[in-house]
């Protein structure tokens, strides 16, 4: 797995006291829903996404290294993955989302492949 997936990449407009909780979350093909909590620990960040009525409720981890920008005045983040892709993610689990590397892993290789 690539720690870089883990971090935000330069280039997103990410800083390390953002709170981008709230804030939209749009896919390369439309929205999928908002930012419901993030983490800023290195090699470890995220933002978990709730999908709202769009995949009934479920909430998705996005790895930081899959955002691209930020809107800070809009409100957005945008990600290079499309609804396909997320929506056929691993599903989120909150009690492994912390502390499992196997979980991670999981996520990594979904979105890992081709990012």
């Amino acid at each position: 797995m690539h720690e870089s997936l883990w971090n935000y990449a330069p280039t997103s407009g990410h800083t390390p006291d953002d709170d981008l909780t709230g804030y939209s979350v749009e896919a390369t093909d439309g929205q999928i829903g908002t930012v419901d909590k993030h983490s800023g620990e290195v090699v470890a960040q995220y933002v978990v996404v709730d999908t709202g009525v769009w995949i009934f409720g479920r909430k998705v981890m996005l790895p930081a290294g899959t955002i691209v920008g930020i809107d800070h005045e809009a409100r957005q983040v945008h990600v290079s993955l499309s609804k396909a892709e997320i929506k056929a993610s691993p599903e989120f689990d909150e009690d492994k989302h912390l502390g499992d590397p196997a979980y991670r892993d999981q996520l990594g290789g979904h979105y890992g492949s081709g990012h």
